[in-house]
């Protein structure tokens, strides 16, 4: 006998990519910034550790909904901030989908949307990319109540126009979700169709550009009245006095953070490049990772499973359309030289 509902017991539940503890590793598998956040976080984070911890926070982060505000040139009460975009995404579950609710969900991409519309017991419509992950007309499900959109798309790396997600907006029944983690490695971005969608959601996370991940902060802006919504179901107190510091801090030394992402892209343009000259076929990528096809006589798990024992973790997805393919978190100059050593040896590439 099981004590849970049927469809928790059904459930695989999320697998994280893997956190090493210890050792000398070369971790390119989770999609982590490199580089170290802003001097001005940390020093606005000490100075936050007094006594005041034995307060509960602002329950809203009414200054990181200002500060959120400045930035996008939008209202404060168009935002509302999570535990790391993840928690944003579970209040839109919970607010937006009931048990045989339609949840679209394109394919391959972030496997957590599966995961929480589980949770919701609802109906999950996977809708597969194009080879080229383009998306397909069928994107647009009658009656769907929730469409969730990567973008820049994991694991691919690649960007659906604005353009594009504005054409989607207007021809779905429900709420659209531009999940936009990796927006500021990205030419682009969909901030801009807030206004001109009522049913539009944009998301951002600071783990990303903004070498937080350890600090777990995202944000969701939307027009006010689905941000009200929202707020009725988020946890009481989601963001602590440290994070709220910290996202402000953060958001307001845009100089670090915009010359973190123009190192990152510079490297992601020396890896796509050297293994595109190797063989293998890389997407086009708009984030902070590149998504690598294995050239047909290389086993991507194999490679992966190599390079995992020499020290060097990348992510490998054994899935229909991802098991020929590596994705792998643009490093330093330094640890993407080491990758790449190691595959060239592993594959004997002189």
């Amino acid at each position: 006998m099981s004590y849970f509902r049927k469809n928790i017991d059904n459930m695989e539940g999320y697998v994280p990519g893997e956190q090493p503890k210890g050792g000398n590793v070369v971790k390119l598998n989770t999609n982590e910034n490199p580089y170290p956040p802003s001097p001005a976080v940390i020093e606005a984070l000490q100075k936050e550790i007094n006594g005041d911890l034995r307060l509960y926070p602002d329950p809203i982060a009414g200054s990181a909904k200002n500060e959120i505000g400045k930035l996008f040139n939008i209202s404060p009460n168009s935002v509302i901030v999570g535990n790391g975009s993840d928690d944003v995404l579970t209040m839109i579950i919970r607010s937006f989908v009931g048990p045989g609710d339609k949840v679209v969900i394109p394919y391959p991409t972030y496997s957590l949307y599966e995961t929480l519309a589980e949770l919701q017991d609802g109906e999950i419509c996977n809708i597969d990319f194009n080879d080229d992950f383009s998306l397909s007309d069928n994107i647009v499900v009658k009656d769907a109540r929730v469409t969730f959109l990567s973008n820049p798309n994991s694991p691919s790396g690649t960007m659906i126009p604005p353009e594009k997600v504005l054409d989607i907006a207007k021809k779905i029944e429900g709420v659209l979700v531009v999940d936009e983690a990796y927006a500021d490695f990205a030419e682009t971005n969909c901030v801009g169709l807030i206004d001109k969608c009522p049913n539009v959601i944009v998301l951002r996370t600071l783990s990303k550009s903004y070498s937080l991940a350890g600090l777990r902060l995202g944000i969701g802006m939307a027009q006010e009245e689905l941000i009200n919504g929202m707020t009725k179901v988020k946890d009481s107190y989601n963001v602590d006095r440290l994070g709220i510091v910290g996202l402000v801090a953060a958001l307001k030394d845009q100089d670090h953070m915009q010359d973190n992402a123009e190192k990152i892209k510079k490297t992601r343009v020396f890896l796509s490049e050297s293994l595109t000259n190797w063989g293998f076929h890389v997407h086009p990528s708009q984030s902070n990772f590149i998504f690598a096809k294995c050239p047909g006589n290389v086993n991507a798990n194999e490679l992966f499973s190599e390079l995992k024992n020499r020290q060097i973790l990348v992510r490998y997805f054994n899935k229909p359309k991802t098991d020929d393919c590596l994705r792998i978190t643009i490093g330093t100059d330094d640890e993407i030289k080491t990758l790449l050593t190691n595959i060239a040896d592993i594959l004997k590439i002189s």
